[in-house]
């Protein structure tokens, strides 16, 4: 590392991954570095809870291009203190009315016998599929993704070096593209799950996105950390403390002081001053635009046409007993996709049927619950704020989440209930300022991505930056880790 650079202090609003790893990045460059953080504890959405003596991972429970871990701390200079478990079987999927959930495998001849009875020569049509995806996805991350635009003509010169190709992939939807390459339901469905990730639906996602198909079957996989996902946060945290950093907690940035077209300090709600020579918000960046610094552009009447991924409706149980069947990562579909998918976004009252994600850390992380217990994380996608403001039922959902699940895991989770926490869109919304509760915030449309989301550097004042999910190059940790290398090269653009 670097002696530190006088007058170059920064200082990072907000300490979820893309704060922490910009912050790992500028003091390896020398930067002082202070972070503020509006929760009791680092990370953001990748927090952690703790209670009853179980350990929740909060948010994330896995990754894919676990390389882009390897690339920030070789980028430090530090060796890489997570230890990394790749997953294989990837994830159950269990269908209502289906006994037996399918495994979903890496190796495609382990699929192909998943998908026998449903799925004739699957093997070949998923190697046409994924090659394709592949491609989509080689020709496009160090063009389009790994890389600053300082304008759109700039981003409309990288998108014509994208082979020609592609271009039918823009026009249809991922489901669409899904129903090219295979005839069962149950298939497309499971592939189009990816989808969720980025917070939307196969009928509203781009077909390029197919390209997260071929990165979890193919390119890199799918991982988790052993001790559970907080892990990350607390190892590049004892790196930062270890370099100097400085963190507090509690504390919430509400204004800012300008001078000369610059940031001069930060204000909190109890009214102090945060000054530096450096700002970068880790924050939600269209949110923090428009509620602090009060851009017309980022008004609440402009934010609300905007596309928004789902919100999250989470559930953290801890059951006695042990649970056979249930894997590591599972997910518990209905029998009407294409309807739930259709009317999900804009739910007024609680689904009768969700569909949801569950995953059973426990199953590899056994300190994580007490002996002969498991803990549960629960994730049901649910409409933003703005179209359900009120969470009063959510104990109603819970209990027919729970409901559904022990009928088909043949285990009672409600009789067999120790501990739970739920967090509503409204909870997420107020505990990590989420726009409406959006857990992904802004959509990956065509019309917010790459150049099209909020910039990483704001248009108005020279020394304030942006990293995270809502700004480029998007949602997703690998992804907001490649965001911390593009708002570094920024800032040592600008000042070095």
């Amino acid at each position: 590392m670097n002696t530190i650079k006088v007058g170059n202090k920064v200082l990072i609003i907000g300490s979820g991954l893309g704060g922490l790893s910009t912050a790992l990045r500028l003091t390896t460059h020398g930067y002082e570095v202070e972070i503020i953080e509006k929760y009791h504890q680092a990370g953001g959405r990748l927090n952690q809870l703790k209670k009853d003596g179980f350990i929740f991972d909060i948010g994330p429970s896995f990754f894919s291009m676990s390389y882009e871990f390897t690339e920030l701390f070789d980028y430090c200079k530090i060796k890489n203190p997570l230890h990394m478990n790749e997953l294989n079987p990837i994830y159950s999927v269990y269908f209502s009315g289906k006994k037996e959930p399918y495994q979903i495998h890496k190796e495609l001849h382990k699929l192909a016998q998943e998908f026998a009875a449903i799925e004739p020569d699957f093997e070949a049509k998923a190697k046409r599929y994924l090659e394709k995806a592949g491609s989509i996805f080689h020709d496009t991350e160090n063009v389009i993704i790994k890389r600053n635009y300082d304008n759109l003509l700039q981003y409309a010169m990288a998108l014509m070096t994208v082979p020609l190709k592609h271009g039918p992939m823009l026009f249809r939807s991922m489901w669409t593209e899904l129903e090219r390459n295979f005839d069962s339901e149950d298939v497309k469905v499971i592939f189009s799950l990816v989808a969720f990730f980025l917070g939307s639906t196969p009928f509203d996602t781009p077909a390029v996105y197919s390209l997260l198909n071929y990165t979890e079957l193919k390119h890199d996989g799918y991982w988790n950390i052993q001790g559970g996902m907080y892990k990350i946060v607390e190892e590049i945290q004892k790196l930062l403390i270890e370099r100097g950093v400085k963190f507090h907690f509690n504390t919430e940035i509400t204004q800012i002081e300008q001078k000369a077209g610059k940031i001069s300090a930060f204000i909190d709600a109890s009214g102090k001053k945060w000054s530096a020579d450096i700002f970068v918000c880790n924050s939600d960046a269209a949110a923090f635009r428009g509620k602090v610094l009060g851009r017309k552009a980022f008004s609440e009447e402009k934010l609300a046409k905007k596309h928004w991924t789902l919100a999250p409706f989470t559930i953290y149980l801890g059951v006695k007993g042990k649970i056979k069947d249930l894997h590591h990562h599972n997910y518990f579909l209905g029998s009407n996709f294409k309807q739930y998918a259709d009317n999900i976004f804009k739910l007024s009252v609680n689904p009768e049927k969700p569909y949801y994600y569950v995953n059973a850390s426990s199953k590899s992380n056994p300190d994580c619950a007490p002996e002969g217990c498991e803990n549960l994380f629960i994730l049901c996608p649910v409409p933003d704020r703005r179209f359900k403001k009120e969470w009063d039922d959510r104990e109603q959902l819970a209990d027919t989440i729970l409901k559904d699940m022990s009928e088909r895991i043949g285990f009672d989770l409600i009789e067999n209930r120790i501990s739970q926490t739920i967090y509503a869109p409204d909870d997420w919304e107020s505990m990590f300022n989420l726009y409406q509760g959006s857990g992904l915030g802004l959509a990956h449309g065509l019309d917010q991505v790459a150049a099209l989301r909020p910039k990483n550097k704001d248009e108005e004042f020279d020394n304030l930056y942006y990293v995270g999910a809502s700004t480029i190059p998007g949602t997703g940790l690998p992804i907001v880790v490649i965001g911390s290398k593009l708002v570094t090269e920024r800032i040592l653009k600008d000042n070095e």
